[in-house]
């Protein structure tokens, strides 16, 4: 073999797998929420940390199994987010994950701009929704809603590899 003929094949081959690679992580480990009303929305009570679910309308959203926070949601709702405030959690500088640009519901950079002028309002959607992991449901003045996965504290530390401490919840079996 001539050292172009090999030189090809590296390079097709690179090409074939960096393809591959974005493709699976940009769109194939994704799938659709299918909505389940009265558990896709819902916000914590502040005092008794119950969640309660809200209304909404026009519910998307996209999940992977692949990692804990790939959740994101968008919907719409009549609730007023200032109202909401004085008797739910308030989370005061979320800061809203990045979605795949295919889901354009989710606009993370002006999800932020809206959170950062006040337009928008961040809550506690369900604490340990998974290991770790925290829903955050923002509401802007206009009715649009969205969520996303975070990780909390113990999931900051467990997936960091810290000893979590007894703070946290014990951590599920997972079963092989």
């Amino acid at each position: 073999m001539s050292g172009k003929l090999v030189g090809i094949i590296i390079l097709l081959c690179a090409a074939i797998a960096g393809g591959s690679l974005y493709y699976l992580q940009i769109y194939g480990f994704y799938d659709d929420v299918v909505a389940t009303p009265g558990q896709d929305v819902m916000l914590v009570e502040q005092g008794s940390k119950a969640n309660l679910a809200i209304a909404y309308t026009e519910f998307q959203a996209i999940d992977a199994d692949s990692s804990p926070i790939r959740y994101r949601a968008c919907f719409t709702t009549s609730l007023d987010p200032a109202t909401l405030a004085q008797t739910h959690v308030v989370i005061p500088d979320a800061v809203p994950r990045n979605a795949p640009r295919w889901f354009d519901c989710f606009d993370a950079k002006a999800l932020a701009d809206q959170l950062a002028a006040g337009t928008a309002t961040a809550f506690l959607g369900t604490k340990n929704i998974g290991f770790g992991v925290d829903r955050i449901v923002a509401i802007t003045d206009d009715g649009r809603g969205y969520a996303w996965h975070e990780l909390n504290a113990c999931g900051n530390k467990a997936y960091d590899g810290t000893v979590v401490g007894e703070e946290c919840p014990p951590r599920p079996e997972v079963a092989e």
